[in-house]
């Protein structure tokens, strides 16, 4: 594994675009702070600008350093969950604009696969983390299910074998602000 996740993060220092299993279904990536990556992705997936997109980062440790702060009920649940949950956090940065919301927000997730969170610490920065699809058609759950467009557009594709892990399910969205509000946007 070592050997590929190497290979996928110098496509990613150079500006390209992945095709990887999560811990949820295939997604498709980039490095979340390099504007041009992200505008690939947006093209890939023919979806519009205004929709922002879900990072992976490997801890706390690294959210921290994209979140002005950290709402500390997102401590207990990181610490608690054990299934695919994004959350939605106020006061990004450092991020390319696309990947951010109008309302200054962005969706992370902290991943419990194996190769997602070894892929992420490695680059050293979030991970753009949306569904190997055209947008509007299915999430591919399973290698065989992703389009070929989709594997013909991006600049490299991990092995299948680095499916195994993932849920095929989408993972709960959970949006919270710095005084305590909780938003479960999907359970």
């Amino acid at each position: 594994m070592k050997e590929v996740i190497q290979e996928a993060v110098g496509v990613l220092k150079a500006g390209g675009v992945i095709l990887y299993p999560t811990d949820t279904v295939w997604g498709i990536g980039c490095d979340a702070t390099n504007a041009e990556a992200v505008a690939k992705v947006f093209a890939i997936k023919r979806r519009s600008e205004a929709k922002s997109l879900v990072l992976l980062a490997c801890d706390l440790d690294m959210v921290a350093m994209y979140i002005r702060e950290i709402p500390s009920i997102a401590i207990d649940l990181v610490e608690v969950n054990d299934a695919p949950m994004t959350i939605v956090y106020p006061g990004a940065q450092g991020l390319a604009p696309a990947v951010v919301a109008e309302d200054g927000s962005v969706g992370i997730r902290i991943p419990h696969h194996e190769f997602c969170v070894e892929l992420v610490r490695r680059l050293r920065r979030p991970l753009v983390s949306t569904s190997a699809n055209i947008s509007g058609e299915p999430a591919p759950k399973a290698y065989r299910e992703i389009a070929p467009e989709i594997m013909d557009a991006v600049d490299w594709c991990a092995p299948r074998r680095f499916e195994e892990g993932s849920t095929g399910r989408a993972s709960q969205i959970i949006k919270l602000g710095l005084r305590g509000e909780v938003e479960i946007i999907r359970p």
